[in-house]
Parts: structure tokens; C-alpha cells; sequence
């Protein structure tokens, strides 16, 4: 979903599990249809229509040899959990030089509590178990999920530790994490999600590549010319 949707007047504070926001409303199935391959011959790139090269380079947190992908999303967009099972096969498939991250964007202060649920999860080494079931709490199962109390009690339902949850959640050290969130999602001149950022260089999404399922290959390409030192 592009910036533009995520207005601040469907997204003020009177949010609430009561009352979900018109983007979580957007029609879901129940079930995700089977990811699309994205394995192919190379395809050829054109910049500024492929994808975007940062006029700022982005330093990584990935170690020398290695390249890093950024994954921008949010567990809200119907369009994060479209491409979900499509990404999640990509990475495991990954070359083994390349490390994946997921960075949950914050377009205003209304996405926060969604932001530190994912933190929470990393910093518990709870998401190869739990992220996917927050898409389907969201989407298919219509929990809003995006107030503290709501989120604190998905988790418990999901047999997460209450007092390690609330204390991870509500940690000093989780301001810092959404704050270099949003600071990357603008270095990145992340315009809607979900998006994919390559080796603190590149950037594509959807509308530039024209689906999600070309950006993975546009995001290959763009690895193969860092391996190649272009």
C-alpha cells in the first residue's frame, strides 16, 4: 500500500479494537494462494524504472562478504500478507551470502504498537513461529492488533511468557529500535510496503518492478551486480 493511503485523519488516535482502520477492512481470504516462483533466465534492469539507487549509500548491519536485504512492511497491508508466503520462500531459498532483515515501517505514531510487537517477537527468537500467525490474526482472523492491550493478549493466547512480553515490549531499549526503523524507512524513500531494500543501495517495490514477485528477481539481478563489484 503507498503512503498516500495511510492518512493521518483514518489514522488518529481514535483508533481502537473497536473501530479497525478502512486498510484493515480491505477484503482478505482465508487462505493465501501458493507462492509464485521467482526463479528465471537474469532479467535486464533499467534504473529509475526497475528500481531506485539511493543518492546516499546506507551503511549495513551485516558483516564483510555478506549483503543485506531489507524487507519494509507492515502486518496491517493486506498487500504485506498477500506477499508473505511468497517472501518467506525466497528467503529460505537465499543465497548464503546474503542476510535478510525485516524492517516494520511507521508512517505516523499509530503504527507503533505493530512495531514493537515485531521487535518483541525478535528479541524473544519468536518469529520463525509467530510472525506469520500475526498476519493470520490480522487478516484472517480480524484482530486489529493494533493497541497494547490487544497485542499483549494475542500473545498470551499464544503461550508467550506475560511478564517477559510486557517487560521486552515496554523496554528502554525498544524506543531506539523504532526509531532507526522509521530512520531507515527514509533513507530508503520508502513510499508504500511492501518494499525491499538491497545492499544499502537499491530500492524497488511493486509499482517500479510491477509486482512483488518481479521485484524478487529485480532484487536478484541487483545482487548479482554487487557480487560483481558494479
Amino acid at each position: 500500500m503507498k503512503r498516500r493511503d495511510f492518512t493521518l485523519s483514518s489514522l488518529g488516535a481514535s483508533i481502537s479494537a473497536v473501530a479497525a482502520p478502512v486498510w484493515a477492512q480491505a477484503p482478505a481470504t482465508a487462505q493465501v494462494p501458493a507462492p509464485k516462483p521467482v526463479a528465471g533466465p537474469p532479467i535486464k534492469l533499467t534504473e529509475g524504472k526497475d528500481y531506485n539507487r539511493l543518492e546516499k549509500p546506507q551503511s549495513s548491519e551485516v558483516g564483510a562478504g555478506k549483503i543485506e536485504v531489507i524487507e519494509f512492511f507492515w502486518y496491517s497491508c493486506p498487500h504485506c500478507n498477500a506477499f508473505e508466503p511468497t517472501f518467506a520462500n525466497w528467503v529460505k531459498n537465499v543465497s548464503k551470502d546474503v542476510v535478510v532483515r525485516r524492517i516494520p515501517v511507521a508512517f505516523n505514531d499509530s503504527f507503533a504498537p505493530q512495531q514493537r510487537l515485531f521487535f518483541t517477537l525478535e528479541a524473544l527468537n519468536l518469529l520463525d513461529s509467530l510472525h506469520a500467525k500475526v498476519f493470520q490474526a490480522v487478516h484472517v482472523d480480524k484482530q486489529p492488533l493494533n493497541t497494547e492491550a490487544g497485542i499483549q493478549a494475542w500473545a498470551e493466547k499464544q503461550g508467550v511468557d506475560k511478564t517477559k512480553f510486557a517487560e521486552t515490549y515496554k523496554s528502554f531499549g525498544m524506543a531506539s529500535k523504532l526509531r532507526r526503523a522509521v530512520q531507515l524507512q527514509n533513507d530508503f524513500k520508502v513510499e508504500g510496503v511492501p518494499a525491499l531494500g538491497i545492499a544499502g543501495r537499491f530500492y524497488t517495490d511493486g509499482s517500479l518492478a510491477g509486482s512483488m514477485e518481479r521485484a524478487l528477481q529485480v532484487t536478484e539481478a541487483l545482487l548479482a551486480q554487487v557480487r560483481q563489484g558494479k
